[in-house]
């Protein structure tokens, strides 16, 4: 499978495999964001499922540092929960752009800001059981404010937090957002190098 890594398995045994076959795909709901697909699958042991799941076009997220002590956050409105939320900056990859691009594209409409340097760290892979989406994860330092330009729509405030109440939020759930509290972990181990 693409992108599937090769582990040591327990006992130097060959792990089984397990990959399933598509048999027939139909598109259940496409809309600006979300392709929703249902197909019918062989499995290994020869019976046939389904499998219901998101295609998606993938996202980054970044860790923007204003001082080596400091990050910055987005509180927003997710309507899926009806509540705020904080966390990292974010967005989805546009056709055409790469991951960074994209992330700068979004460091600038989110949060007002341009980045020096920018360091990769990471993919992830939030939601392996329904959905293809990834999302790439950047730190990025070297701030410079040129003014903020958020999408229509886009309803938002950027929250300057030093990084120990961030980390602190994180333990006492005032952040549960999969991806910021990957990203926070994430930047504070690596911060300082």
């Amino acid at each position: 499978m693409t992108g599937e890594r090769k582990t040591p398995h327990r006992g130097g045994r060959k792990p089984t495999d397990f990959t399933e076959r598509t048999l027939s795909s139909r598109t259940v709901y496409q809309g600006r964001l979300l392709h929703v697909l249902e197909d019918e699958v062989r499995l290994s042991d020869g019976r046939t499922s389904r499998r219901e799941y998101v295609r998606h076009p993938g996202a980054v997220m970044m860790v923007p540092f204003l001082d080596s002590r400091t990050v910055m956050l987005v509180r927003q409105f997710r309507y899926p929960l009806a509540r705020h939320f904080y966390e990292i900056p974010a967005g989805k990859i546009d056709p055409g752009e790469t991951p960074l691009q994209t992330a700068r594209r979004e460091l600038r409409e989110e949060c007002g800001y341009e980045a020096r340097k920018w360091r990769r760290l990471t993919t992830i892979h939030p939601c392996i059981g329904y959905s293809d989406e990834r999302i790439e994860l950047y730190l990025a330092r070297g701030l410079t404010h040129v003014g903020h330009a958020p999408d229509v729509g886009e309803l938002l405030e950027v929250v300057p937090v030093k990084m120990a109440a961030a980390l602190r939020w994180v333990k006492e759930g005032r952040i549960s957002d999969e991806k910021t509290v990957i990203g926070l972990l994430w930047a504070d181990r690596l911060r300082d190098r």
